[in-house]
């Protein structure tokens, strides 16, 4: 099947699609916001500049557009310059991982929300997911402190049980469905 659009009209269709401040992105941080976290955007600093930076608990939230990180539910892939945008987004997916070890690596916990997870339909239930994983992470970072005697793995991976429907975020992130 042909692209609908002039090549014309596909150039100015997608260079319009924001990187930053993106619906899904500013549904979360309204909700940080009113829930009391308060955080910085798109530090510089830090490997893959998370969308979201709560120094204070050493979290980032990165979130990602399904179809740009390849996401497993975007089962629609282009019909036009097929290689490259498969080559592209394969990219990108190397790259959050890459970008998500040297986060943990470096003692922060990383969690990723996908679009899709924002759905009118998924999004409360992915921001209790959200407030249960941070719950979690604070109660770790200001909790009694282990002895010294004591092995404790550290742990910045938060598992949350994901739907059926989804597929795996990886070891290197927090789940949220």
């Amino acid at each position: 099947m042909a692209d609908r659009m002039t090549p014309e009209q596909r150039h100015r269709c997608m260079s319009r699609i924001r990187a930053r401040d993106t619906k899904p992105e500013l549904v979360v941080r309204r909700w940080l916001w009113r829930q009391g976290y308060r955080y910085r955007l798109y530090v510089k600093s830090l490997p893959g500049r998370p969308d979201i930076v709560m120094k204070r608990w050493r979290t980032v939230i990165f979130v990602h557009g399904c179809f740009w990180h390849g996401h497993e539910c975007n089962k629609r892939s282009p019909e036009t310059n097929a290689a490259f945008w498969q080559e592209k987004i394969a990219r990108n997916r190397t790259r959050d991982a890459r970008n998500q070890a040297l986060l943990q690596a470096a003692g922060w916990h990383v969690i990723v929300i996908w679009e899709c997870q924002l759905s009118p339909k998924r999004r409360m239930r992915t921001l209790r997911d959200l407030d249960l994983a941070l719950s979690h992470i604070v109660l770790q970072l200001s909790g009694p402190q282990p002895k010294p005697y004591e092995t404790a793995a550290e742990e910045t991976v938060h598992p949350l049980a994901a739907e059926p429907c989804d597929t795996p975020y990886g070891d290197t992130s927090t789940q949220l469905s």
